[in-house]
């Protein structure tokens, strides 16, 4: 009987400890970290659609109609300025020109003549004049039949990359007719929208002397490799969107980029008094982002926010949330609706130094 009692007690005392290390051991599982938003001055990355064109890029016509005698250049084919790259059939414009030379050379012997004869005083000054007006409007006639006869041949304005050739040997072709175009792609223009709140808080962190430098994510997901400076703006705002046009230009030794091509500007948003959170205090539900509110009785309930912009491990709260509110820190995904639970406060400005200092 004293055998019996003495190892009830022992299984008494066993059941005792292991309930309470049970217990210690579920409060120690069920200890939340706990913080805060905090409001500061922060900046983002964000990504705008652009379209990106050469710093040059023209159109290159006939000026004059006939047969394409001479194509000089292939498509894709990198001129200089200056080099031949089409020629018309020339023979009539040569005839025209040759026709206007002898008008002139006739020209100015009928004043040579009428000059002698009016130093003589045997014709008038008058027809002197007329002598000379007949000579003038012969020389124009031959500047001009120069000009048709060298818009025959169509010569690269500046270096550039060749388009297309849409008009083969032998084609007839009209005047103002398309025979290419021509690309400088030395340097390329970025092209991209910023919506109102953003133009103003750019313009009110711009340094007036300093260019906000870009970077540029190509369309195979890529960094173009040679950083870009902000140029532009336009003057309007379009009334339809509320967005305003900014021009960044990128340098391009290597002629990666072409005209037409699309990308995202990659640039730096100021953001005054941001409400900031980490983004391991957040949930995902059905594309709608949560957090965990801790009230003063230390239960927890959820919360819709809405975040208007995302950094490295942080995420900006435009909607849902206060300065001062509680929120789950650690422990998101273990935790319960109108829970209560114990939990460790810590300092925001300590919880974003250390996720910093991780990212680093």
């Amino acid at each position: 009987m004293k055998r019996i009692l003495m190892l009830m007690g022992l299984y008494a005392l066993l059941c005792h400890t292991s309930c309470k290390t049970k217990k210690e051991e579920k409060e120690a599982e069920t200890k939340f970290f706990v913080t805060s938003p905090i409001k500061m001055d922060t900046s983002f990355t964000k990504e705008y659609v652009s379209q990106i064109r050469s710093v040059r890029n023209i159109e290159l016509r006939a000026q004059e109609k006939g047969y394409l005698e001479n194509i000089f250049v292939d498509e894709g084919q990198f001129v200089h300025t200056g080099q031949l790259l089409f020629k018309i059939m020339p023979k009539i414009y040569e005839a025209e020109m040759l026709k206007a030379e002898a008008e002139a050379k006739a020209a100015e012997i009928e004043m040579q003549n009428t000059k002698a004869l009016a130093d003589k005083n045997v014709v008038s000054k008058n027809e002197l004049a007329m002598a000379n007006a007949r000579l003038d409007k012969a020389k124009a006639e031959l500047a001009l039949a120069k000009v048709h006869l060298a818009f025959t041949e169509i010569r690269a304005p500046f270096d550039g990359i060749i388009d297309r050739l849409p008009k083969k040997l032998g084609s007839l072709i009209d005047e103002g007719e398309l025979l290419t175009s021509l690309s400088d792609n030395s340097q390329m223009f970025a092209y991209f929208n910023v919506s109102e709140p953003e133009y103003l808080n750019y313009k009110a962190s711009a340094n007036a002397n300093e260019k906000t430098k870009v970077t540029l994510l190509m369309a195979n997901n890529q960094v173009f490799k040679f950083p870009g400076i902000v140029e532009t703006i336009e003057s309007e705002f379009n009334n339809e969107t509320g967005n305003i046009a900014f021009r960044a230009k990128f340098p391009n030794p290597q002629s990666l980029l072409r005209h037409g091509e699309t990308g995202k500007v990659q640039m730096a948003v100021p953001l005054k008094d941001a409400l900031v959170i980490p983004q391991k205090a957040t949930y995902e539900i059905q594309d709608k982002r949560y957090v965990y509110v801790v009230n003063k009785d230390h239960v927890v309930q959820s919360r819709e926010i809405t975040v208007g912009a995302e950094m490295p491990d942080l995420f900006v709260v435009s909607e849902g949330l206060a300065a001062g509110e509680r929120i789950l820190l650690e422990g998101v995904q273990k935790a319960k609706e109108n829970e209560k639970i114990n939990y460790e406060y810590k300092e925001p400005v300590e919880v974003i130094h250390h996720l910093r200092l991780k990212a680093e």
